[in-house]
């Protein structure tokens, strides 16, 4: 686990916490992943909300999506990408599906049979690349008779880290890769390698979407955050800065629609002398987000932020720690 040293838009505005208020964090990690990182800031004395940014959803198994796998499976790639556990998860039933296909026919396929060791052993038929531990374990706790397969993980869970892997700094001009993703992301690696000639094909097995309570639950939120406030007799400018925890660019990027949507209603409810709750900016917030390329976005806008190279709970707790220095 890393954690890069903290980047700040702005290092001159240290985020002090009052003594009678723990620091407020809000997840916006999708359901399915965040429990893990909500326990853990919890048990360092931190308040922190859940407010996904991302839902999953499953997407439907395309005839294409079935013709990638089989071409996997008669080994016409060099290596297999997984970017997360619902990737890994939705590969793998399809994986097991084909293989118990291929026993039921009683396939005689060279191809085929040169990647089985044995029938009813499940043999990966290229390197297997875990991004994170989270989706390496559903690779590796998967309950089957028999498998036989090595997951790979970069040393850092991002694309820097995949493309420094000697599996993937090998590919050349002809080669092939194969990803399972879910819709978008993911585009420094698929670009690089495609500059240097390589062939990637990507099977999308779930889309990312804003939930659709996702609006109602950041209002209720700020109306909770400004009556505490009053209770305590803070202020906003006294508050330290609740922390945004930001892991993709889809994720800042519907969080960013949100706290400016309810700006705007609350600017409206105001001209209309409507009673109406504390406004916050974009700017009220710091963020902890992941790798270059997220950092980049809200650097862009002149946030304060500080950067991580992987999403360990341990990661995170270290950076939202530096904020206090």
């Amino acid at each position: 686990m890393s954690c890069s040293s903290p980047k700040s838009t702005d290092s001159n505005q240290p985020i002090d916490t009052p003594s009678l208020l723990p620091q407020v964090v809000i997840n916006t990690r999708p359901v399915e992943r965040a429990a893990p990182l909500t326990r853990h800031l919890q048990a360092a004395g931190m308040s922190v909300i859940d407010m996904p940014m991302l839902t999953l959803q499953p997407r439907s198994t395309t005839d294409n999506d079935m013709i990638l796998m089989r071409q996997w499976l008669a080994g016409e790639y060099q290596a297999l990408v997984i970017v997360s556990p619902t990737a890994a998860a939705s590969g793998l039933a399809i994986w097991q599906l084909l293989e118990r296909e291929r026993q039921a026919n009683g396939a005689t396929d060279k191809a085929v049979e040169g990647i089985e060791d044995s029938l009813g052993v499940l043999v990966a038929p290229s390197h297997l690349i875990a991004v994170g531990e989270a989706t390496a374990a559903v690779l590796n706790e998967v309950k089957l008779p028999f498998a036989s397969y090595q997951v790979l993980q970069p040393a850092i869970a991002n694309n820097e880290g995949m493309l420094s892997m000697p599996e993937i700094d090998s590919l050349q001009a002809g080669d092939k890769l194969l990803v399972w993703r879910g819709l978008g992301g993911r585009r420094l690696l698929v670009d690089t390698l495609q500059a240097r000639g390589v062939h990637i094909d990507s099977i999308a097995w779930y889309e990312r979407k804003i939930p659709v309570d996702a609006m109602a639950q950041y209002q209720q939120w700020l109306q909770d955050f400004d009556s505490q406030n009053a209770i305590g007799g803070i202020t906003i400018s006294q508050q330290a800065k609740p922390i945004v925890i930001v892991s993709s660019g889809t994720a800042f990027e519907h969080w960013q629609s949100i706290v400016q949507a309810t700006k705007t209603l609350n600017l409206a409810a105001e001209n209309q002398a409507m009673s109406v709750n504390v406004t916050l900016e974009l700017s009220d917030f710091a963020y902890v987000v992941l790798g270059e390329r997220l950092a980049n976005m809200v650097a862009e806008q002149h946030l304060s932020y500080w950067r991580v190279e992987d999403l360990a709970p341990e990661t995170i707790l270290a950076a939202i720690n530096t904020t206090s220095l």
